[in-house]
């Protein structure tokens, strides 16, 4: 391989020895590969924290054909999902907890959408044009399981795809927070009897009631300064985390599924650099 300039986003080796045993290698027989793969993976790293197009992705990487393939294929397999489990582990366990979480946050993230096809709504409440991400994170704001869809879907229906597929993952799960959003008896029911999760909702010291109409001559509302919401905050940590990476800054994927994948690799990059001790 010929030497090039580093660049920021390239892999430490000790960033590589974590994922290495993770990474299938070449297929036998064949002809030798004319790419590493850490260098396959160098550009997957460039590409979500540049935010570029596949075809824009600089000339001293491996052809953006050949990243958008392994891309694609790591894809299928759920390559990306099970690399972020065994960080997700091995930095739950370098915490002094257990492998796998007993409790989580829910919470939903409107993102406005570029000029592409794929499934897209509108979110009328924040008046956002695209999709919804919709994660479960565990009380360290590590992702556990994410969810994409149009922005017009309501919280608690995604909600009940995202627990589902916590269910058979995560089976010491047993509460989780959420906002306002998710209130409803119903739901909370649900998630009890067919995911066994206790469903508490954390809401604001204003109640909800800082931007709501008040009738005329009605007392001035006693209206608290900024705090910091129990629980909740962990989740919207875990959305500013993955905001450093461009490439989710707005959606432009056609794919749900490319969508969801984006967000597992680039939480993978967060925990491979907090166990390294590398700056994200």
């Amino acid at each position: 391989m010929v030497e090039r300039r580093r660049y920021p986003t390239d892999l430490s080796d000790a960033e590589w020895e974590l994922i290495a045993p993770l990474i299938s290698g070449p297929k036998p027989g064949g002809r030798p590969p004319a790419h590493e793969r850490r260098e396959i993976v160098n550009g997957l790293a460039y590409w979500i924290r540049a935010g570029c197009a596949w075809r824009l992705l600089p000339h001293d990487l491996p052809p953006w054909q050949t990243v958008y393939h392994y891309w694609r294929c790591w894809r299928i397999e759920g390559r990306w999902e099970q690399i972020l489990a065994r960080l997700r582990e091995r930095d739950r366990v370098g915490g002094g907890r257990d492998p796998t979480p007993g409790a989580g946050v829910v919470d939903s993230q409107s993102v406005r959408a570029t000029d592409r096809g794929g499934l897209h709504g509108y979110d009328g409440g924040k008046k956002v044009p695209g999709i919804k991400r919709h994660l479960l994170v565990d009380t360290g704001g590590t992702v556990l399981v994410a969810c994409v869809s149009p922005a017009n879907v309501d919280d608690r229906e995604a909600a009940m795809v995202v627990l589902s597929r916590a269910r058979d993952l995560f089976t010491r799960l047993r509460r989780v927070w959420a906002d306002q959003g998710y209130r409803g008896q119903q739901f909370c029911d649900w998630a009890e009897d067919a995911v066994g999760v206790d469903v508490q909702i954390v809401s604001r010291r204003d109640g909800g009631f800082r931007h709501t109409w008040a009738p005329v001559g009605a007392p001035p509302r006693q209206v608290p300064a900024f705090a910091v919401v129990p629980c909740r905050w962990v989740i919207e940590r875990t959305f500013a985390w993955l905001g450093k990476y461009r490439r989710l800054s707005k959606d432009y994927e056609y794919l749900t599924a490319t969508a969801e994948n984006a967000i597992y690799l680039a939480m993978s990059m967060i925990l491979l650099h907090r166990l390294t001790g590398a700056p994200l």
